[in-house]
């Protein structure tokens, strides 16, 4: 599947947060940014099913741990 580029402007401070998460995660920091994405659009009934189906595949769900504030 092609991958869309888009600039994105954020705020740094955002951008790190998003940075340390996808680090814990061991994921890149667009990775963690698209992951966010069509997580949040799952959550709300937004995600197109031809997406939903090519990613579940990706990886498989993992149980959220804790996040400890940094």
């Amino acid at each position: 599947m092609a991958r869309k580029q888009y600039p994105l402007r954020i705020d740094p401070a955002v951008w790190e947060a998003v940075q340390r998460w996808a680090d814990d995660e061991m994921r890149s920091a667009n990775g963690q940014v698209e992951w966010i994405l069509r997580d949040a659009l799952k959550r709300y009934g937004r995600l197109p099913k031809r997406s939903r189906d090519v990613h579940e595949q990706d990886r498989p769900e993992r149980e959220q741990e804790p996040v400890s504030p940094r």
